[in-house]
C-alpha cells in the first residue's frame, strides 16, 4: 500500500546496512496508538504494541538483510513504512534469493519460539492459589506483565510469520513459491502457475482481512496487486 514514499529518519543498522522510515510509519503509529486515548492505560499498551510490530518488522527485513550479507550479495537499504517493509540489495540467481527471501519469514518463527518460551518459564512455579504477601504479590504482578508482553510479542511473530507465508507478490510467501517452482519447471511454467495461485489468494484477500477485522481488529495496510498477478498468469513478468 505505501513504501514508495520519502523517509523520514535515517541511521545505520546491523551489519552497516542503512535504514529509513517512510512517512507512512506515522500513520501505522497513529491507528496503535490513537485507539489508547481513552484511557492512560489504553495509550501505554498501544504505544508497547506499536513498538513491537515495528521491531518485529525490522527484524524480519534485516533477516532477509543478514541472508544477502552472508552470501556476499550487496545489501543497500532496508525500508521500514506503514504497510511493513523491504530488503533493497543488489540482483541475485534463483539460488541466493532462496534463503534471502526465507529468512525474513524464519525470523519471525524464530522470535516466536523463543518469546514462547520465555513467557512459558515466567509462569513456571506459579501457584495463583497461594496467598501471597504484599511484596510477593507485587514481584507475581511484575512477572504476569513480563509474561503478557512475550506472549503479546510471541502472536505477533507467529502472525507476520504465517502472514508472510501467504503466495501471493510481493510476500515472501509468492517469491518462494515462485523461486520453488523454478527448481521444476521452466521459468515460463513457474511463472504462470504462481501468477494463477498469487490471484487466487489475492482475490480472496479483501473477504478475509474483512473478515479478521470483523473476529479480531486487525487492520492490515497492505493489499496484494490483483493486475500484477493476472499479467503473471498470462506469462508476463511483474515489473
Amino acid at each position: 500500500m505505501f513504501g514508495n514514499e520519502a523517509p523520514i529518519f535515517r541511521f545505520n543498522g546491523p551489519l552497516g546496512v542503512p535504514v529509513e522510515f517512510g512517512t507512512s510509519i506515522i500513520f501505522l503509529a497513529l491507528i496503535f496508538i490513537g485507539v489508547g486515548v481513552a484511557s492512560p492505560d489504553a495509550f501505554v499498551h498501544g504505544l508497547i504494541l506499536f513498538g513491537m510490530v515495528v521491531l518485529s518488522i525490522f527484524l524480519h527485513e534485516f533477516g532477509h538483510a543478514w541472508g544477502a550479507w552472508v552470501q556476499g550479495v550487496p545489501v543497500q537499504k532496508v525500508v521500514i513504512y506503514g504497510g511493513g517493509g523491504y530488503c533493497q540489495h543488489a540482483a541475485t540467481g534463483p539460488r541466493e534469493s532462496e534463503l534471502i527471501v526465507a529468512m525474513g519469514p524464519l525470523v519471525n518463527l524464530a522470535l516466536w519460539a523463543l518469546s514462547s518460551l520465555g513467557a512459558w518459564w515466567i509462569l513456571q512455579g506459579f501457584d495463583f492459589s497461594e496467598q501471597l504477601s504484599p511484596a510477593d504479590f507485587a514481584t507475581a504482578q511484575f512477572k504476569l506483565e513480563i509474561y503478557s508482553k512475550l506472549a503479546m510479542f510471541a502472536h505477533i511473530n507467529l502472525f507476520l510469520f504465517i502472514l508472510n507465508l501467504i503466495p501471493v507478490q510481493p510476500l515472501d510467501g509468492g517469491r518462494l513459491l515462485h523461486l520453488g517452482l523454478l527448481r521444476f519447471v521452466p521459468q515460463m511454467a513457474a511463472l504462470r502457475i504462481a501468477g494463477v495461485i498469487g490471484l487466487f489468494f489475492a482475490l480472496a484477500w479483501v473477504p478475509a482481512m474483512l473478515v479478521m477485522y470483523l473476529q479480531f481488529g486487525w487492520l492490515l495496510l497492505f493489499m496484494p496487486p490483483i493486475w500484477m498477478h493476472w499479467e503473471m498468469a498470462k506469462g508476463n513478468a511483474p515489473v
